[in-house]
């Protein structure tokens, strides 16, 4: 087998595959193991290359013809990859929805080398014609995909390293497939979140026209998300959705099938009005930040039905108990004097809630507040996001480079969130500038001079994870000096009393009032995505109820109707001993009753949790 057909790990699993007729046992990732079978399924030869006949020259020009709006809306995209692509000697390539190559464009050494095994445009790069490939098992898995070296099922393709990742329309149909490949030897651990990237701004260009008279809802979390591509955009005729892109959806846990059969008054409480951004009120899925384009007035209920009260409050609001206000004036005289602040909890206790406060009310308010998310940016792309990085530090980096999220607090508050998943060869990164107050981005360049206050926030045990090696000491040391606990909504002393207390403020009308039976159930259920979980729940049920009549059982949601367990009332100092005894035990008990809860649903139970799916599964999987 050739050296450059991958690690030592690929080379076992290949030896194991092929020679073997043996399934490797965890060396290659799932996709590509479900790839080489579907492949062996087919008859494929790994050895021995297929006969690939280009298309002619006439045939290539009507298939582009066919594919004229996607190259078009592309072409932005590939001119700004292609000019990077050019001094790392990489190709960008653009496919239609089959996987048949539109555009090539790049290195032209590597595209002459590429072209030895048919990686050209007028050729077929599916799955079933040419194997295991990104663009290929892309489009066949659903979502972004590297495959580098021998995870290629031919051998020849070993030379190949190929990023990629489908561009979807908005109805939910894969059009094409965005690609950047390179030489195996070369390390392109960036490309495969910036082909995500480039081909969510494509994904956001389809919506730039072709709905005209109809009413294009563009919302996300944070109001500074609209305009960008990572907003999210629904689009309806006559109250009825009728196209969106992954984001919209993914605000509502709602996927492509929702088109067609999902109405404005299943989604949205109130519609933004004027060309401004409105805060908005969702159906059971908190508050958003929205605006309209085409109709300026569009009904979002009949008439008639009663609409939710203005202003209700934000998650955050809700959460703010008498002992959380506390910990948080600590933590801003903390931060006030330059000493990091530590938040730990479970995933929707509100961690992010807790450190925009400190921000918000120390002496920083003024300056940015930058939040990253170590858990959701992909770990080929934290360094860059946080650190920076100078001209064609790598592939596809920007032209004029860019500056990282520790100077664009600059002044303010950086939030890392999830600090226990970020990867270990960052934390001594981290840890230096946390030391000498300056970052050095990627590629060299000089020294950039830093001031900023640090929120770090988790739900795992870092004290546990610092004696198992994950997490450096030091580093925990340096982030720990001042540390705020929150907790669990089960761990919480009177769960009823809390309920009632979240109830009078998202009601706001006296008129609404829950049974007994079932603020019973509420709090008897145990709650696995904590308050955010809860909060979602009532805000749902004072959507649905109507004034003068009380709010039953009947209009709960299945799993907390069906789940709740009555537990008697007792102190938080006199837990059992058999609960887990840390974070990280908590979470994983939490994240198995929610499986329990949900059948085996994996997607179900994360929705239930308030996390993402990809998530739940490496978290489980961590543990066997």
């Amino acid at each position: 087998m050739r050296a450059d057909t991958g690690s030592k790990a690929v080379s076992t699993a290949r030896r194991q595959f092929f020679n073997e007729g043996r399934p490797p046992q965890s060396l290659v990732a799932e996709p590509i193991l479900r790839s080489w079978r579907r492949c062996a399924d087919l008859g494929l030869d790994n050895q021995v290359l297929p006969s690939l006949v280009p298309l002619t020259e006439g045939e290539l020009r009507r298939a582009s013809e066919r594919n004229e709006r996607l190259r078009r809306l592309s072409r932005p995209e590939i001119e700004s990859l292609y000019a990077e692509a050019m001094q790392t000697g990489c190709v960008i390539i653009l496919t239609d929805a089959s996987g048949l190559i539109l555009e090539s464009r790049g290195h032209t050494a590597f595209a002459s080398r590429a072209a030895q095994v048919a990686l050209r445009p007028g050729v077929d790069w599916s799955e079933s014609a040419t194997g295991t490939n990104a663009v290929g098992t892309a489009l066949l898995e659903g979502r972004p995909i590297a495959v580098h070296g021998g995870e290629h099922y031919f051998d020849p393709h070993g030379i190949l390293s190929c990023s990629a990742a489908p561009i979807m329309d908005p109805f939910g149909r894969a059009v094409g497939v965005l690609d950047l490949s390179g030489p195996a030897a070369v390390d392109h651990r960036h490309a495969l979140g910036l082909v995500r990237l480039a081909a969510e701004q494509i994904e956001h260009r389809f919506f730039d026209d072709g709905f005209a008279g109809l009413q294009v809802l563009r919302l996300g979390a944070d109001r500074a998300l609209l305009g960008t591509a990572r907003e999210g955009v629904l689009v309806f005729d006559d109250g009825r959705l009728v196209a969106a892109n992954r984001h919209g959806l993914g605000l509502f846990g709602i996927d492509w099938s929702a088109l067609g059969t999902r109405s404005v008054d299943e989604l949205v409480e109130r519609l933004p009005q004027g060309a401004g951004i409105a805060r908005m009120e969702t159906a059971g899925r908190g508050v958003l930040f929205g605006r309209m384009d085409g109709e300026e007035t569009v009904p979002s209920r009949p008439r008639g039905a009663r609409m939710a009260p203005r202003g209700l409050p934000q998650f955050g609001e809700l959460l703010l108990r008498e002992e959380d206000e506390r910990g948080l004036l600590r933590a801003v005289k903390m931060i006030d004097a330059g000493v990091p602040v530590l938040i730990q909890g479970e995933t929707g206790t509100g961690k992010e809630m807790a450190a925009r406060e400190v921000h918000r009310r120390g002496p920083r308010a003024a300056a940015p507040f930058v939040a990253v998310n170590c858990a959701a940016i992909p770990e080929t792309l934290i360094e860059a996001e946080l650190f920076g990085y100078e001209e064609g530090a790598f592939t596809g980096a920007r032209r004029h480079g860019r500056k990282g999220l520790l100077r664009e607090a600059e002044g303010g508050v950086l939030f890392l969130d999830e600090i226990g998943d970020m990867p270990l060869s960052l934390q001594s990164r981290l840890l230096r500038v946390l030391q000498d107050r300056e970052v050095l981005p990627l590629g060299g360049g000089r020294p950039v001079s830093v001031d900023f206050a640090l929120v770090c926030a988790t739900h795992r045990h870092l004290k546990g994870l610092v004696e198992s090696g994950t997490f450096r000491s030091d580093l925990y040391f340096r982030i720990a000096h001042y540390t705020i606990e929150l907790p669990a909504v089960r761990d919480l002393p009177d769960r009823l009393a809390t309920v009632r207390e979240l109830w009078r403020r998202v009601a706001r009308d006296e008129r609404l009032v829950l049974t007994a039976a079932c603020e019973e159930r509420l709090a008897a259920y145990d709650w696995p995505g904590n308050f955010r979980q809860l909060v979602g729940v009532l805000r749902m049920l004072a959507a649905l109820a109507e004034p003068g009549q009380p709010v039953g059982t009947d209009l709960l949601p299945q799993e907390v109707s069906e789940n709740a367990r009555p537990q008697p009332a007792r102190a938080a100092s006199d837990a059992p001993a058999s609960e887990p005894a840390d974070l990280d035990a908590i979470e994983l008990a939490a994240m198995r009753r929610a499986l329990d809860a949900h059948g085996g649903n994996v997607s179900k139970a994360a929705r239930a949790l308030g996390i993402n799916r990809s998530t739940l599964y490496r978290r489980l999987l961590s543990t066997h």
